[in-house]
């Protein structure tokens, strides 16, 4: 039996102990333009229904704030209360301390307005995506943008748990999302050393230093969400981010297909799925260029799936 089976056949005990989350992430960005409340909840309630599977509940955001404001909070909150959705609530922590402080706000707003109703459904905080993949020579070689260093991000995770003075439970709901490759980096263990929690995001898609081929790609996850158990400093490591494209370029030996997408679902998610913590990327990112890669497991517009989600 494989490493990676023996691991996941330990996790599936977990279960009897708690709930196993299974989500979507979600932007606050649709085709569009500015999701709106009702944009929200029609996602949300569509990912309880999916045909084949036994439900999503839960949705990781990408920011606190609604887009196009300075700190308001993000309309995804009174979706998630009306429609009963836990959430994975992110702070981006990749444009300086000003704009940090923007979501700092946003998340103190949202706890004093919503109350209990919000806090309850808050399965963890992320403070940053991807920021230390970005700095890395990788990230910038692929120009991913502006990140932060270690010491920034445990910077940011310490004025976390300082605003929220008053709740103690959500003060150790705190995390960080980065890649597989960012999390073995030593140079990074402190901000492993300062959350709650790991969020792991992996793509064999983009692994093309590797034989990233469909047949090979389970297996390449698998490696990588083991490796990352090596040094997590025994933290939970939550599957934050995976998926493969149902359109888009050719990457590596990588193929972005319908068909292929379908059975990275069954080599990965269906062994994920009601034992790891994971939020798949991701239900609809439907697009306004239909030659723009996409992930999306729906037919736009939250359609019917393109493929089988039966596991």
């Amino acid at each position: 039996m494989q490493k990676s089976t023996l691991l996941l056949a330990g996790l599936a005990g977990l279960s009897f102990a708690q709930d196993i989350i299974r989500g979507f992430n979600s932007g606050g960005i649709g085709p569009n333009g500015v999701k709106s409340q009702q944009d929200f909840e029609a996602e949300f309630n569509k990912m309880k229904n999916l045909p084949g599977t036994s439900g999503f509940t839960s949705a990781r955001l990408f920011t606190t704030i609604q887009a196009n404001t300075a700190n308001d909070p993000t309309l995804a909150i009174p979706a998630a209360i009306s429609t009963k959705t836990s959430l994975l609530l992110g702070l981006w922590a990749s444009a300086g301390q000003d704009a940090f402080n923007q979501e700092l706000t946003a998340l103190r707003r949202a706890v004093d307005q919503y109350g209990q109703a919000f806090t309850d459904l808050i399965v963890g905080i992320s403070v940053g995506s991807e920021d230390l993949y970005r700095v890395t020579p990788t990230g910038i070689a692929n120009q991913a943008g502006i990140g932060s260093s270690p010491d920034e991000l445990v910077k940011y995770i310490q004025q976390t748990r300082d605003k929220l003075d008053g709740h103690d439970d959500l003060k150790k709901k705190i995390g960080h999302v980065d890649t597989w490759t960012a999390w073995i980096n030593a140079t990074n263990f402190p901000v492993t050393a300062a959350v709650d929690w790991i969020g792991m995001d992996g793509y064999p898609y983009y692994e093309t230093v590797n034989d990233n081929t469909i047949d090979n790609a389970g297996n390449l996850f698998f490696v990588s969400y083991n490796t990352t158990l090596t040094v997590s400093q025994g933290k939970p490591v939550w599957i934050t981010e995976t998926g493969w494209p149902v359109a888009g370029p050719k990457s590596g030996a990588a193929d972005a297909t319908v068909d292929n997408a379908k059975k990275y679902w069954d080599a990965v998610a269906c062994r994920l799925l009601g034992n790891v913590n994971t939020w798949w990327f991701t239900m609809d990112d439907t697009k306004k260029d239909p030659n723009e890669i996409s992930f999306s497991v729906l037919k736009p517009g939250l359609g019917d799936p393109l493929f089988d989600l039966a596991c």
